[in-house]
């Protein structure tokens, strides 16, 4: 048999390496693969969970949004139930007194007043105020709408008579007072 002669190579120093010194390396370089192949399984795996979890996040967002818009125009559609609910009594009142059959004039009224103190208690209740301007306030032109200016003794834009009542729903202006003003002199 014949000896085998192992190869020679050159090191990183510079000396020849023998077949087994570059052997050794190899295995390292291996071991190191698979450490880093392990590392990219783990790293794609944790990818896919970020992924997943953005992708919850996002379809949890949109239930959110969703459901908000749906709150919203449930607010919108119902907002008037209370007041509608509280109007109900003064409508039964207003029906009933229409199946009286013989009613004096002194009955009609009280039952017209009794319905008008269930409407100002239903107003009240829904915040709903009446804007009634006295004679000589100055005009706010906020609350108050002139339509027209007649000569006085009193200043001028202050309220000489009040035509029709204003209305407040809380601190919006629903409509506002018709009044004549005092003209400049």
């Amino acid at each position: 048999m014949q000896d085998e002669k192992k190869e020679d190579a050159p090191s990183e120093n510079g000396q020849n390496a023998t077949l087994d010194d570059i052997v050794v390396p190899a295995e390292e370089l291996a071991t190191e693969a698979l450490s880093l192949e392990i590392q990219l399984i783990k790293a794609e795996e944790k990818a896919a969970e970020i992924h997943d979890a953005f992708l919850r996040a996002r379809a949890e967002a949109e239930n959110i949004r969703r459901r908000a818009q749906e709150d919203v125009a449930k607010a919108h559609k119902f907002a008037v139930e209370s007041f509608a609910e509280s109007l109900l009594a003064v409508k039964d009142s207003l029906e009933m007194s229409l199946k009286v059959e013989t009613a004096s004039v002194a009955s009609i009224q009280e039952g017209v007043e009794a319905t008008l103190r269930q409407l100002t208690q239903v107003f009240e209740k829904n915040r709903l105020m009446a804007i009634v301007p006295e004679k000589g306030e100055k005009l706010d032109p906020m609350r108050h709408q002139a339509i027209s200016a007649v000569p006085s003794d009193q200043e001028p834009n202050t309220i000489v008579d009040v035509l029709q009542k204003g209305y407040m729903l809380a601190d919006r202006l629903l409509r506002p007072a018709i009044v004549v003003v005092a003209a400049g002199k």
